[in-house]
């Protein structure tokens, strides 16, 4: 793909907008960034930017649709909407849309892992780039993790891999992209005000493998009804990953032990036990992982070697302090009810659970029905509160406190907690309504938290 002298219109000021505006800009080409966010509100990275001769910025609007006849790609950032009036037109004329993670493909000769899911992407993404690295391969960890992709085609090579997470509103935006290896963790029910109906997420999610040919691998969660379901979508070899099932071929659980059973061998991997991270979701992150690391011919020996010293990501099932006996959990990763809900069931102590945020049209039914027996109070905050309080108090739970900011979220459940208690801020909701991202909720929660150290 040739970029310089080439006109691209770029769409969102996020990570990935302003990596893709920078490389575009590095290789010559000429670049109009637009953002519905006003001028006054963008990074002074940003703006910094725009003192480039080859970068033109349209702030606080849409872009005009005029702009178009002289564009020749747009690239969109993931929280961009499909149906902006811009990208209908662009539609009719014929203008290619990519985002950044089908760019960067087009741009690079590397070897590509990508492996998207509802729940578990950014733990499993952040193990199996552990264990390319420990490999000795030179491995890059990217995409909806947090680091975007194109910042590091410059530095690879062909024998280079790019370990991707990938999400649905990235995946929408999939025409090329081909990786050798695709994992798709499990699919429930989130970010419906976007893709409309399950049906439409689950299509979605399976392009991850759409480009796929025979000699790729998709690795599935023989678990989940509805990463099951797509085993006959794909051209690659399907490999099962399963904690409950004794499959015949795939990763499994047998005697406590994760093995891989690959063509009538029984491959033991590493005990249960000896794995570092909390929960049962955790274990079927690894079993992916496994079947990831395994079939990309990494040695069982530094697959065995990282899943013991491996201890989890932030803000998924954080310890950040215990104090006065009370253990302070950052789930803040717990971006819908399905996390939340293995988050709760990871707690083996009585939880104040710190919930609320962004409505994404979820529906908090399942959610509350795991609270008995677990969740001794509940503290909303955010757009969602009223919502969730009017399902909980239909469901005959009414141990509810409402608050209004973080801070008072995580005092007045210091306040009511007892010793061997846990404060789980795990909100089943995005961050949007009131942060900028799970990333600055949960290191608010913490730092809130340490301050508490000296009460």
């Amino acid at each position: 793909m040739i970029v310089r002298n080439k006109n691209f219109l770029v769409i969102g000021v996020a990570k990935s907008g302003i990596a893709v505006t920078k490389y575009l800009l590095s290789k010559g080409a000429h670049v109009v960034l637009t953002d519905i966010m006003s001028k006054e509100k963008i990074s002074t990275e940003v703006g910094q930017l725009l003192k480039h001769p080859n970068l033109k910025g349209i702030f606080g609007e849409q872009p005009p649709q005029s702009l178009l006849v002289s564009i020749n790609y747009i690239i969109t950032s993931p929280g961009v909407p499909m149906d902006i009036p811009i990208l209908e037109r662009a539609r009719k004329e014929n203008i290619e849309i990519l985002n950044e993670i089908e760019l960067s493909y087009r741009l690079i000769s590397s070897w590509t892992i990508a492996i998207t899911g509802t729940n578990g992407k950014t733990t499993t993404t952040s193990l199996v780039g552990e264990i390319v690295k420990a490999s000795k391969r030179e491995t890059f960890v990217v995409g909806n993790i947090g680091t975007p992709m194109i910042s590091f085609i410059d530095k690879a090579t062909q024998n280079s891999c790019f370990v991707v997470e990938i999400s649905s509103f990235q995946l929408e935006g999939i025409q090329q992209f081909h990786p050798k290896i695709s994992a798709i963790l499990n699919i429930t029910p989130d970010h419906l005000n976007r893709h409309k109906t399950m049906e439409n997420y689950i299509f979605t999610k399976s392009k991850v493998f759409s480009n796929q040919v025979e000699g790729d691998i998709t690795i599935l969660n023989a678990d989940n009804v509805n990463t099951f379901s797509l085993v006959n979508r794909t051209k690659g070899r399907v490999v099962l990953f399963s904690r409950s099932l004794s499959l015949d071929e795939g990763v499994c659980i047998k005697s406590n032990e994760i093995v891989v059973k690959d063509q009538g061998k029984t491959i033991p991997i590493c005990p249960i036990s000896e794995i570092k991270m909390p929960g049962s979701h955790n274990l079927e992150n690894v079993l992916a992982a496994v079947a990831i690391t395994y079939y990309a011919n990494i040695p069982v020996e530094v697959i065995r070697s990282v899943l013991k010293k491996f201890k989890g990501v932030e803000h998924r099932i954080e310890l950040v302090e215990t104090i006065k006996g009370i253990d302070f959990i950052n789930d803040s990763k717990g971006t819908n009810p399905e996390a939340t809900i293995k988050a709760i069931e990871a707690m083996s102590k009585p939880i104040i659970l710190i919930a609320g945020g962004m409505d994404k049209g979820t529906d908090f039914t399942e959610l509350i029905s795991f609270f008995q027996g677990k969740v001794k109070h509940l503290v909303l905050l955010g757009e969602t509160s009223d919502q969730i309080e009017h399902i909980a108090r239909k469901q005959g739970y009414n141990n509810i406190i409402k608050v209004s900011s973080m801070e008072s979220a995580v005092t007045k459940s210091y306040e009511i907690a007892n010793e061997d208690d846990v404060i789980l801020l795990s909100p089943a909701c995005a961050s949007w309504d009131m942060f900028s991202s799970f990333e600055e909720r949960g290191n608010l929660f913490k730092e809130i938290v340490r301050s508490l150290k000296g009460v």
